[in-house]
């Protein structure tokens, strides 16, 4: 959206139901800032629409990031797109991981976003990406599945590739893990977990801002704990591919286990789940993420498995074969 959007011509854009629910507001207002004109088939800051381009009029625009730091990530890579150096402000500071990791990448292709100030971005003109070869980092969020299996099992995972240097903020799901009482390590072919051979850890407190992701996750393993498990800095999550906040609370209840919600956190209480259906609100991260209660919960059905194919299709397959 943000490419086409500074570019020029005439675009429509339309997507899934589950999409057509995700604000899009903040991004589409920067876009009629910097000259593009949106027109909404349907209610005003969500798909569909069609975007009228032509070009980037106004080279200074301010970005919310409250609910998404997607949208700065999308201005910054297009920002080369400008025919004037551009600067783009920032309102918030959700999920500077991945604008860290954004920032890496473009400089990796021969294009430098310069953080000239706190919360204020420069893009020089002129700059163009580069081809060139690429390593391609595993998914870290997908094999944080994997490594939760750790402390659930008791057994050692090692995901091949995945180092503490990656450019990708859930590697630091590595280290609530460690805190949980796991052991991880680095070796030459990648971080290994090992958890407690009899399957203890303990409940922990942790800010989940910079690898939301795993909020499901860590909930999936909070059950389990030895105290309660209270996960924070994750309001946002309510704006992804489900209200996730809420399918959390709702579905861990379902299976009988206690949890407290609050604005931008859940308070998880251990507990033994009972047999129940999660309904996955067509939410990938949900189907696998809590796949893992039934590595240790006796009666657990994924509704839906398959709506994990948005990130990794044959999970439950890889799931079969390592467990």
């Amino acid at each position: 959206s943000a490419y086409l959007g500074m570019s020029q011509g005439v675009y429509h854009l339309d997507a899934s139901e589950q999409m057509r629910r995700r604000p899009m507001a903040p991004l589409l207002a920067c876009l009629e800032k910097l000259g593009c004109q949106v027109a909404y088939e349907g209610a005003e800051g969500f798909f569909p629409f069609t975007l009228r381009a032509n070009g980037v009029r106004c080279p200074e625009i301010s970005v919310d990031i409250g609910d998404s730091s997607q949208f700065l990530s999308a201005l910054l890579i297009s920002s080369c797109l400008a025919k004037e150096d551009m600067e783009i402000r920032v309102q918030g500071r959700h999920g500077m991981s991945y604008i860290r990791m954004t920032e890496k990448m473009m400089a990796q292709f021969g294009v430098t976003a310069k953080q000239e100030e706190e919360g204020c971005y420069r893009i020089r003109k002129g700059q163009q990406y580069q081809a060139r070869r690429y390593q391609v980092e595993p998914d870290v969020s997908a094999a944080c599945y994997f490594y939760g299996m750790a402390p659930l099992l008791g057994a050692e995972v090692q995901v091949k590739h995945v180092h503490f240097d990656s450019l990708q903020g859930d590697v630091e799901f590595l280290r609530i893990l460690e805190r949980m009482g796991c052991r991880v390590w680095e070796d030459t072919d990648g971080i290994r977990v090992s958890g407690n051979p009899d399957g203890s850890y303990q409940g922990v407190e942790a800010d989940l801002s910079a690898c939301s992701d795993q909020a499901i996750t860590l909930a999936a393993l909070a059950p389990f704990g030895k105290g309660p498990t209270r996960i924070r800095g994750i309001g946002h999550i309510r704006f992804q591919e489900s209200n996730r906040l809420e399918a959390i609370s709702t579905e861990l209840g379902k299976l009988g286990i206690l949890c407290e919600t609050g604005e931008d956190f859940i308070k998880i209480y251990p507990g033994k789940p009972k047999p129940g259906l999660v309904h996955t609100y067509e939410d990938h991260r949900m189907a696998m993420g809590f796949s893992l209660i039934g590595l240790r919960a006796e009666g657990i059905v994924i509704q839906d498995p398959m709506c994990c194919r948005k990130t990794f299709e044959t999970y439950f397959e890889v799931l079969e074969e390592v467990v």
